[in-house]
């Protein structure tokens, strides 16, 4: 009996998968957020997930523009059609990109199309993710100061045929200035697997890229296709808080 329960635990999902991964972004977002200082320490709580005290905003705006944007991403991972998403934080003044923080996730498309299963212990599932967090939580000692008063986007990267809702339309990719890379940790469901990668401005020259985006003018926040879709916060709500 004991044996069946645990491999009911290391029996993962594509349900299953799709709420781990939906929630790491959560939790990944609000750490960048507040460890980079987009937003004030005061319109943070302190809060314990994955075994660790995160900061998470309290700001009711933010919490449902970022609630909107996840159901969203949910919908695209549960079919297998999420390939990326990026968090962008930009300068208000310069309008410039400062850093680009992108979770690249690849799909098991068996899983995904109905197929058995993955198997995976949670233990170890939560023990990758706590990696990532730590190393965000970090970040503050290996990426330059932000200066600036800046704003965020998150870009969502999707299947060129997925659909998509009625109030997005094309935008620019959002690409960095002469990017430096820093690697971070993956972690993997078996279902899903995201690779994540911090990037900062190292230098003052265009980077041209070749992909399309939609966007969804009524925030200035986002959301990307692979092909490339964008949801965005207002901008006056931004500034004020920053």
């Amino acid at each position: 009996m004991a044996a069946q329960a645990q491999t009911q635990r290391n029996t993962i999902s594509i349900k299953g998968s799709t709420k781990i991964v939906t929630d790491f972004f959560a939790y990944a977002v609000n750490s960048i957020l507040y460890q980079r200082g987009v937003y004030p320490p005061e319109t943070f709580d302190q809060q314990k997930h994955y075994g660790l005290s995160m900061m998470v905003t309290s700001d009711p705006g933010i919490t449902q523009y970022l609630s909107s944007v996840l159901q969203q991403m949910s919908d695209w991972l549960l079919d297998g059609q999420l390939q990326k998403m990026v968090l962008v934080i930009t300068s208000v003044a310069s309008k410039e990109v400062l850093e680009r923080w992108t979770f690249d996730i690849e799909t098991d498309k068996a899983a995904a199309g109905g197929g058995p299963p993955a198997e995976k212990p949670e233990s170890e599932i939560t023990s990758e993710i706590q990696a990532i967090i730590r190393q965000i939580t970090a970040s503050v000692t290996f990426l330059p100061l932000l200066h600036d008063a800046c704003t965020f986007d998150l870009l969502v990267y999707t299947d060129t045929d997925s659909a998509v809702p009625v109030e997005w339309e094309a935008s620019d990719a959002r690409v960095i200035l002469n990017p430096a890379d820093v690697k971070l940790r993956s972690f993997s469901t078996k279902v899903h697997k995201v690779d994540a990668l911090a990037a900062v401005q190292a230098a003052r020259r265009r980077i041209s890229t070749r992909k399309r985006a939609l966007w969804m003018r009524s925030f200035l926040l986002g959301i990307w296709r692979g092909d490339l879709l964008s949801k965005s916060h207002n901008e006056a709500g931004l500034e004020s808080a920053a």
